[in-house]
This record gives C-alpha cells, structure tokens and sequence, in this order.
C-alpha cells in the first residue's frame, strides 16, 4: 500500500507528507499505522476527480518556497524540511523529507530547508538552460526571518556556529545574487503542506494554491 501511494505522489503532492511519515513506519508497522494507511486510502478515493492543473502562461520565472517543521518526528526529534517549486504559475516540483540530524532551533531546521531548497532550484535552474530559458536571481519563500538573517550575514556567533559548514553554500549562492531569500507570512506559506499536519481549512487552501482541483471545475 505504501509503495503504490508513493508512486501516487508523483501526481498527488497534497499527500507527500502523509504518506512519507507513513514509509518510516513500514520495518516495523502496527494496527495504528495500518490505519493512518487506510485513511489516506479513504482521502484518495474521495478525491480521484482532484488532480493538478497546468496553464499556459509566457511567465517563465522559477520559484519556490520552503519550509520545515521543526523536531516534528516525536520518535527521533529531527525536523521535516518541505518545498516546492514553481515556473510561473506551474507546480513543476515538491518535495518532503526527514532531516538527516536534529536540528537545535527553529531556525537552523528551517535554514538547513533552504539549503536544500537551494540544490533544487540551482538543478532546474541548469535543466532549463539547456533549453534555452534563462533565469535571473531566484527568488526562495521563507516565513522564518532568522534564517533570512543568517544566509546574509557571514558573521559566525553563538546561534549559528553550531550548524553545519555544508548547509552554508547558501550564503554564496545569496551573495553572488544567484538565490534571493524572502520572507512571505506562514499563512501563506504553501511549503507548509509538507511539512506537518494541517486543520482541514488549511490544508484546503493550500491544496488550492499549489493548483490541485477538479476536473469538472477546469
């Protein structure tokens, strides 16, 4: 069930958080798990006339958001980092994914999210030049201002200094105003779907905002 709903979430990005807190479950699964299961089961089949709706647009500007739930995993205490990426109005790509280390703040979980970001936004960045569409700075939703704070700031001082030196590309990348980092609020941070559960009206429009609606309404 797990393998098949993974390989929904190719076309269903509204389940990718779901469905990968479910995958860390799958070595050794209980009824609980099997029923987390089963309701996203119910989910999908009350949605399979939902699916992603791509419009044709002259604006070819990559973007995207990012976001992190910070020590979310009660198991471990490591974070989520989650985004996804925009050209123009088009959801192209998302992703939702379990920190490799415990993150000591909320800040570092979600810098730590913007670096990876970062690596994906830099390899679409490269795909779509070899088609010949060029990019100017991209621009990265954050609704954390610490981390914003940090990427421009090369001063190491005792909240940061424990981070990792590999997360710190990012700083050239900012510098080099190859990434811009903006600040957008957390209501309308769209990352934040894949990053944690979410109150039904929330998860509404957030499924809305990443384009996801029926068919009949198209």
């Amino acid at each position: 069930m797990i393998g098949s709903l993974l390989y929904l979430t190719a076309s269903r990005p509204d389940i990718t958080f779901a469905v990968g807190v479910c995958a860390r479950y799958q070595a050794e699964p209980k009824m609980s798990h099997l029923t987390q299961v089963k309701r996203i089961l119910k989910y999908v089949n009350a949605t399979s006339d939902y699916g992603i709706m791509y419009s044709h647009t002259n604006n070819a500007r990559l973007m995207g958001y990012c976001d992190a739930d910070w020590a979310g995993c009660a198991d471990d205490r490591k974070s989520t980092s989650g985004g996804c990426f925009y050209l123009g109005e088009n959801l192209i790509s998302w992703f939702s994914k379990k920190q490799n280390c415990v993150s000591l703040s909320t800040a570092e979980a979600e810098y730590i999210a913007a670096g990876s970001s970062c690596s994906q936004l830099l390899w679409m960045k490269q795909m779509l030049k070899e088609y010949n569409v060029e990019q100017d700075a991209l621009t990265l939703y954050c609704d954390n201002l610490s981390a914003i704070n940090i990427s421009k700031n090369p001063i190491q001082h005792s909240r940061t200094k424990h981070i990792d030196i590999r997360h710190h590309f990012i700083r050239d990348l900012v510098e080099e105003n190859i990434v811009k980092l903006e600040h957008v609020a957390t209501e309308e941070q769209v990352a934040d779907i894949f990053t944690k559960a979410l109150d039904a009206n929330q998860f509404e429009r957030l499924r809305g905002k990443l384009g996801i609606c029926l068919y009949e309404e198209l």
